[in-house]
């Protein structure tokens, strides 16, 4: 299967949340999709369809692959700690969306195009890997001569003003942020119920 790259406000509309930011077609319609989505009376979903629902909404807020994410399932089971927080700070930790959270793109998918296109830099590298997991220490820079694309110098001038990730560092001067540690829980600001995704994978 490949990404999802159809009608973001149709996703948004389906999870009951704009999970791709900001969207003002999502905002005068913030009912199901479909002929009957803003009318029809739905039944109460099942357990095992909240927990899929969850598990979906995950997926694609971070514009993960089914594989890719049970894989990152597996790893963070495999690690001592509380497992749903384990994996939403290795989705947190994944190359793309940190050069989303600290303002080089304005969407996780434009951030998986620069990387795609080796615009980013890790510890000096060219990485052009957007599941690239960091590790704390790891500093995240905007190769030089993609320091001037516009598409970049906007989206960190947008930024500047709520770049409030205490995970994360940045410096404007030099273009560069630094991944200073695995967020808490209480600090990554995407609405996911983990606990739910932890009990679809435990069944």
């Amino acid at each position: 299967m490949a990404r999802y790259t159809g009608p973001k406000t149709k996703k948004s509309r389906a999870f009951g949340e704009s999970i791709f930011g900001a969207d003002r077609s999502f905002e005068r319609r913030k009912y199901p999709p479909g002929q009957h989505g803003g009318g029809r009376r739905r039944k109460q979903k099942s357990d095992y369809a909240l927990q899929l629902m969850e598990k979906q909404k995950a997926k694609y807020t971070y514009g993960v692959l089914e594989r890719q994410f049970r894989n990152t399932f597996e790893t963070a089971t495999s690690k001592s700690g509380v497992t749903g927080e384990i994996l939403l700070q290795l989705l947190e930790s994944r190359l793309d969306n940190t050069v989303f959270r600290l303002g080089i793109a304005p969407t996780r998918r434009a951030a998986r195009q620069l990387v795609g296109h080796k615009h980013i830099v890790v510890n000096g590298v060219v990485s052009n890997i957007p599941s690239y997991k960091l590790k704390p220490g790891d500093v995240v820079t905007v190769r030089g001569k993609s320091q001037h694309l516009d598409t970049i110098q906007n989206s960190v001038q947008s930024k500047s003003e709520v770049r409030k990730f205490s995970w994360l560092e940045w410096n404007t001067d030099k273009m560069e942020g630094k991944f200073l540690e695995y967020p808490e829980r209480e600090q990554i600001p995407e609405k996911i119920n983990e606990q739910l995704i932890v009990e679809l994978y435990s069944k």
